[in-house]
């Protein structure tokens, strides 16, 4: 699962969303590997929804911390 709602951000704690953030940025790490070998991906949309998703739990990390 690569999309992750505001809304589902806002509801997890600090070490879910740290957690999540860590298996999306692994999951980040395969999709650039599958795509510098020059393979097509799976899901074309993957690969901008998991960019997304981590941007937006940090965006929210950063928020918390202020």
């Amino acid at each position: 699962m690569t999309f992750v709602s505001n809304r589902d951000i806002s509801a997890m704690s600090d070490e879910a969303l740290l957690a999540r953030l860590e298996e999306l940025q692994e999951e980040m790490l395969q999709l650039n590997a599958e795509k510098a070998l020059g393979g097509t991906p799976a899901s074309m949309g993957a690969y901008k929804a998991t960019r997304r998703s981590i941007a937006r739990i940090k965006t929210h990390i950063a928020q918390r911390a202020n």
